[in-house]
């Protein structure tokens, strides 16, 4: 999704609680790994790899200047010979520490069988000063330990994967979204054009 269809996204969704949820999110996001100079931590579950938003956070750090967005992609399944980017696995979840930041991505109100080791990872992350985001489940043993939590359960309005679209997006701005009101025509044309204008997304 590009900045135009998150724009569009976003004037569909005024008056929503979602445009507060999701930029209340991504600024606890942004103002965790940012004083710390990164150190963000992104992990799905065995059956949802969130490979997307890695890939999203990634372009958002680029074209904001804000080199702390871009994640370390943790993989349930990941490879000595995967890619650098691909090959990082849970283990790297035992060795984070204070100043570092996890988020955690998974559909659903639960995070599914066989994430056992997942939730006893983001457990001792968290008990060594790690900062927990959760991402999807509302209810359930993951957001009892979450810092921060963004519920999109099943039934939402808003899917999973558009919800980190806007998270993504809003994480990325370099300040907060002015209030909402009667806006000048001039002013329209001019947000328009810097969306006509934006770089086009990479492939991750």
């Amino acid at each position: 999704m590009d900045a135009v269809r998150v724009a569009l996204l976003r004037e569909v969704l005024a008056g929503t609680e979602w445009l507060g949820a999701t930029r209340h999110f991504a600024g606890t996001l942004r103002g965790s790994v940012v004083p710390h100079g990164g150190g963000l931590l992104l992990v799905g579950t065995p059956a949802y790899e969130p490979w997307h938003l890695a890939a999203h956070l990634a372009d958002e750090a680029a074209w904001s200047g804000t080199p702390e967005l871009a994640p370390t992609l943790v993989r349930h399944d990941a490879c000595p010979s995967d890619p650098a980017h691909l090959a990082v696995g849970l283990g790297r979840l035992e060795a984070a520490r204070r100043g570092e930041t996890l988020l955690v991505v998974a559909p659903g109100e639960t995070v599914g069988e066989g994430a056992a080791p997942l939730l006893e990872r983001v457990c001792d992350a968290r008990r060594a000063g790690a900062t927990v985001l959760s991402l999807g489940p509302g209810e359930g043993e993951l957001p009892a330990m979450a810092h921060e939590v963004l519920p999109v359960p099943d039934g939402s309005e808003l899917d999973l994967d558009t919800v980190q679209h806007l998270v993504s997006a809003a994480a990325g701005e370099n300040a907060l979204p002015a209030r909402r009101g009667p806006r000048r025509f001039r002013d329209r044309l001019s947000r328009l054009a810097d969306l006509l204008t934006a770089p086009p997304p990479t492939r991750w």
